[in-house]
């Protein structure tokens, strides 16, 4: 969750306010952030889907086209018929006809359980966890590229290795797998080691870190910048209530692709509602307490949001943010608000907003974009 850096610091003191894991984890993003941070991301599922159907048939289940080159990883939801979003992951296409498919950890049992119900009886598609042999290092951050490049003596350029593409390496004695992904809004990498490996992959990175700023990063920092970057975590901002375009992930829906996906039709009536009033009546939205002190309050969730005194909505994720406002950071998070008129920036414009926290309101500033990096450029560096 975070690394100490004496004895005292491994107390977890858990609070309503500042925890004391709270200077830990902002060592840990400002350092990701100027240098580079590794995260122990082996926890995250990984599913192998292959045979001659498994394209028709990932492509059946994900609302994104998922029928890409070889190479290539895409961002993806599982939904519903209701619309609603059951899973949320990545579908990396290795072949013609294998898949990796990898999602949150806490989802291992429930996605696996949903991929297999849709496989069609007679589909030539097989489903496998391959998790246990696959550990995960994410490797994040602006000197990302420096380090990886003189481990494994390849071109990680945006030409060669442009965001979204996946492709084999070797780091030590292992050939291991790198996609250009991230969950914390930094440039970066993901890198799939053969469990065998793991250990000397990871000694190789641990020894040549030093020149790039290495940091060891926990899931409490990846939790901070992924809220700051308005990165979504099923079961918290997205679920089988929500729908992609309530939840402003509508850019990772494939509307016409051939045969569409589970939920399209769901989601065509709601575009067609969203489209003749002019706006959703409901959309998630990034908050900010505004001037952000040492006294300003932790969020977490269910939080009440108010506008103009009324509760219009909760939040559905809180964190510090470590790396806006200058570095001072500042109490973040995201949550859903309803309005029967739609939610148009207009009438986010022309409120007053609050968030109540232990019955006090505390003023609060309210957008559609992330607060960290908006338009990616740090992402896509």
């Amino acid at each position: 969750m975070f690394f100490a850096e004496t004895a005292a610091e491994r107390e977890f003191g858990y609070s309503y306010g500042r925890p004391s894991w709270f200077e830990q984890v902002g060592r840990e993003c400002r350092g990701m952030a100027e240098g580079v941070g590794l995260f122990d991301q082996s926890s995250f599922p990984k599913f192998l889907v292959e045979g001659r159907d498994a394209c028709s048939v990932l492509n059946r289940i994900s609302a994104n086209e998922v029928d890409v080159e070889p190479g290539r990883t895409v961002y993806t939801q599982w939904l519903n018929p209701r619309g609603g979003i059951e899973a949320d992951l990545t579908v990396t296409r290795l072949s013609e006809t294998q898949f990796w498919v990898v999602t949150a950890g806490g989802a291992q049992t429930r996605d696996m359980a949903w991929l297999k119900k849709h496989i069609p009886a007679g589909a030539h598609c097989v489903a496998v966890d391959i998790t246990s042999g696959l550990p995960m290092i994410g490797l994040m951050g602006a000197q990302s590229r420096g380090l990886l490049e003189k481990l494994t003596g390849a071109d990680l350029s945006n030409e060669a290795f442009p965001f979204g593409a996946s492709r084999e390496l070797e780091i030590g004695y292992a050939k291991v797998r790198a996609n250009r992904l991230t969950y914390v809004g930094e440039l970066g990498w993901e890198i799939y080691v053969p469990g065998e490996f793991a250990q000397n992959v990871y000694e190789a990175i641990a020894g040549a870190g030093a020149d790039y700023g290495l940091t060891h990063c926990g899931y409490f920092a990846m939790g901070s910048c992924r809220t700051e970057k308005g990165y979504r975590h099923w079961g918290h901002d997205i679920g089988d209530e929500d729908t992609p375009l309530e939840a402003g992930l509508g850019f990772a829906v494939a509307w016409d692709k051939d045969g569409g996906f589970i939920g399209r039709e769901a989601l065509l009536a709601q575009r067609a509602e969203r489209d003749g009033k002019g706006a959703l009546d409901r959309r998630l939205v990034q908050i900010m307490i505004r001037n952000s002190g040492e006294t300003a309050p932790m969020l977490y969730h269910e939080e009440p949001i108010l506008r103009d005194g009324k509760v219009v909505g909760a939040t559905t994720s809180g964190a510090w943010g470590h790396r806006i406002n200058s570095g001072k950071g500042a109490s973040i998070g995201m949550g859903y608000v309803k309005s029967p008129d739609g939610v148009t920036q207009d009438w986010i414009s022309s409120g007053q907003w609050e968030v109540e926290v232990a019955w006090k309101r505390y003023p609060i500033d309210l957008q559609f974009k992330p607060w960290y990096d908006p338009k990616s450029e740090r992402v896509k560096a």
